[in-house]
């Protein structure tokens, strides 16, 4: 139980800062 929600919390975290370069890269584009 305890691993499956941590593994949840990492998964959010990766996908934020994956969705923060997403937006820098547009960002440096425009």
């Amino acid at each position: 139980m305890i691993q499956s929600q941590y593994g949840f919390a990492a998964q959010v975290k990766t996908i934020q800062t994956a969705d923060e370069m997403l937006g820098a890269i547009l960002d440096i584009k425009t």
